[in-house]
């Protein structure tokens, strides 16, 4: 019976899109339509348009930018009262004139489409969505409301959110033509996935799908390690300020914090801040949502951002740091700790920083009326009830983090999560030319490294076969390996079969020589990995061959494997990722207009090297030059501050640095896209 009363209601619905003109949103209500459409009629034949293309547009999002003082407006095409899927041209209005146009209008629309007679309803559509994307079992999915075109239904235990549908034309640039299409999002319960799908209105088919969630695999975290000698002391102020004196609001907060332009714990200590909201951005500070003197919330919550560890990834909000009455969120931090240890610290600084971003790019123009991410807009344009939900040391994975925007209205959310223990000096040795502390990652097989130093004198396997000390055909120096730290190097057999072979002649642990140039990598222990029991662990191409050069020489070498005791980094600690991810929120909100999230879908769009870019401004210090090497996420990925970073290449000015154009993208396999 559900079934046949959506479908009777969306044919009723159906009946009267020629009859309603959708006045409030029609272009000619815009203060500016008629100087936009005369602007259109005078250049169709720039644009390959007709006169019947132009005659149904209307205005999803307007808005006075007061930092430029022009005047935005997002113009979507319609064809018979339906709209064509992120057919959005942007227009910018300055005294009165067209000042830019970006034309995304499609031309000869009613040659194009299909139908306007939908075949499959709205709930289908859902259903279709769900199988064809294998989002789970759907249960209890209701109708909550229907609006001609527009369906609003519960979440059928799919999604975080209730399911909007609404009937637009999906339009297909290989075949040129406009289907009729549903159009839905299913924010997906584990917070990975948000989906805005496309469904044929006729076959069921899913004709298009785009993730939501930009998640940034920032890499694998095997990267060169250097210890962290970062002073962690409490700076109780610093002469650097993002906004103009006395622009703050006095409610007695205190944040303990990595405070701009602190990168990282790499990069400097930490700062107790005083009151940092603005009073232009946060007029009330950031724990109001009422819009008066006094804060809702004494935990890392307020009207911009809700800031809350998720270790156990159930994706709702976890513990939150309370600051008390007095709002001090000065917390001690030890670093050298699992990050479990100091998550008051790690959520505050995610706090922290995601109301920076807030705060700085409302002085440019990312303010309400445009589409911002505030619970409480306090009256000044835009939809609300959409802070950022920030989820800290995320459980649901690793060496990552992702952020999630729906269009204006809709909460976006952020997941921060840990990265992989940067390798430490598990290899020391302790005599001769090249006694010392080695940068080593232990494998991933085998016994753990042992927090007592595990001695013996080093001995080089020999095998006599291509390369004879790379252990993988049969060992003629099998007597001399019993007792012993054995050196390896890399190359064509596995890791476990190495590690296994050496162990079978009485070896009490491995070291793996890379063979090729860089640092180490993360071994795995294929077939024969599970039957290795002593500690394995690879240091890089130059300390190795360094090693087997003075083992081949005669010489007797004392060594130790060790613990290095070193930790998973938080990537709430590095402000430059925090800044990156909350960017992403930024330009999907701005590029097409607020009232759309899907606008930089396709492989040209300039996301990630936007959202690099808001990491590289808020972290300059007075005395930067272009010319300086800038790696983005050194701190998460083990690096030193000088470090490469996550990109091919640090950003800088100087092409003895980083030579890279754009014509350097074109290698999708080996460049990262912008």
């Amino acid at each position: 019976m559900k079934k046949n009363y959506i479908h009777s209601f969306m044919v009723v619905g159906l009946l009267f899109f020629g009859l309603m003109g959708f006045s409030q949103n029609s272009l000619v209500n815009s203060e500016y339509g008629n100087v936009i459409k005369t602007y259109l009629t005078q250049n169709q034949a720039k644009y390959h348009l007709t006169a019947n293309d132009i005659e149904d547009l209307y205005v999803t999002k307007e808005y006075f930018s007061k930092s430029t003082k022009i005047n935005h407006v997002y113009v979507n095409q319609r064809y018979q009262g339906i709209e064509i899927h992120n057919a959005i041209s942007s227009v910018a209005m300055r005294d009165h004139a067209v000042f830019y146009y970006a034309n995304n209008l499609i031309g000869n629309i009613s040659q194009k489409v299909n139908t306007i007679s939908p075949q499959i309803n709205a709930q289908r559509a859902i259903e279709n969505v769900v199988t064809q994307l294998n989002l789970g079992s759907l249960q209890g999915l209701e109708l909550i409301s229907g609006n001609n075109k527009e369906f609003l239904f519960t979440n059928g235990n799919v999604s975080r959110n209730n399911i909007p549908v609404k009937l637009v034309y999906y339009y297909s640039v290989e075949q040129d033509d406009l289907k009729l299409a549903w159009d839905l999002s299913i924010q997906t319960k584990d917070g990975s996935n948000w989906w805005s799908v496309r469904v044929d209105a006729v076959t069921g088919q899913v004709l298009e799908k785009n993730n939501w969630v930009v998640s940034c695999n920032f890499g694998d975290g095997n990267h060169a390690n250097h210890t962290d000698n970062s002073n962690h002391q409490v700076v109780v102020q610093e002469s650097f300020s993002l906004f103009k004196p006395n622009a703050f609001v006095a409610d007695g907060s205190q944040y303990n914090v990595f405070a701009f332009p602190v990168e990282a714990p790499s990069f400097g200590g930490r700062t107790l801040l005083d009151s940092p909201a603005d009073d232009n951005a946060s007029p009330y500070g950031w724990h109001d949502t009422n819009g008066a003197a006094g804060a809702e919330f004494t935990i890392t919550r307020g009207n911009n951002v809700y800031a809350y560890e998720d270790t156990a990834n159930q994706d709702v909000p976890g513990a939150s740091p309370d600051g008390g009455a007095t709002l001090n969120f000065d917390f001690t931090l030890n670093i050298n700790q699992e990050p479990v240890g100091y998550q008051d610290v790690s959520v505050t600084n995610m706090f922290y920083v995601s109301n920076m971003m807030h705060d700085v790019w409302y002085q440019y123009g990312f303010d309400e009326a445009s589409g911002n991410f505030q619970e409480n807009n306090y009256g000044n344009g835009g939809l609300g009830s959409d802070y950022v939900e920030a989820e800290g040391q995320d459980g649901g994975g690793t060496n990552n983090a992702n952020f999630g925007t729906g269009p204006d209205g809709q909460n976006p959310y952020m997941q921060m999560y840990l990265w992989s223990e940067p390798p430490g000096e598990a290899l020391v040795i302790n005599d001769g030319s090249l006694a010392g502390g080695y940068i080593a990652e232990p494998a991933t097989f085998g016994a753990n490294l042992p927090t007592t130093p595990l001695t013996a004198n080093l001995a080089i396997v020999v095998d006599n076969v291509n390369d004879p000390n790379d252990g993988c055909n049969p060992l003629t120096n099998a007597a001399e390996l019993n007792g012993k730290i054995v050196v390896i190097r890399r190359g064509e057999c596995e890791f476990g079969f190495k590690a296994k072979a050496a162990q079978d002649e009485g070896a009490v642990g491995v070291v793996i020589v890379n063979n090729v140039p860089g640092g180490t990598i993360a071994m795995g222990g294929g077939v024969l990995g599970g039957s290795v029991t002593i500690p394995a662990v690879m240091v890089d191409n130059i300390d190795g061959e360094a090693i087997i050069a003075a083992l081949l020489a005669g010489d007797i070498i004392s060594a130790s494997l060790v613990n290095p005791n070193s930790y998973q980094r938080d990537g709430s600690f590095d402000n430059g990722i925090i800044a990156h991810e909350y960017g992403h929120g930024i330009s999907n909100r701005l590029t097409g207009g607020a009232a759309a999230a899907g606008c930089l879908n396709n492989a040209e769009q300039m996301g990630e090297g936007w959202s690099d870019w808001f990491g590289l401004m808020l972290t300059m210090k007075p005395g930067d030059e272009g010319t300086d090497a800038r790696g983005i996420g050194t701190y998460a990925t083990g690096q030193p501050t000088t470090g490469v970073g996550i990109r091919n290449a640090p950003y800088s000015t100087d092409f003895a640095v980083n030579d890279f154009t754009y014509n350097d993208t074109n290698d999708t396999a080996n460049v990262a896209a912008p």
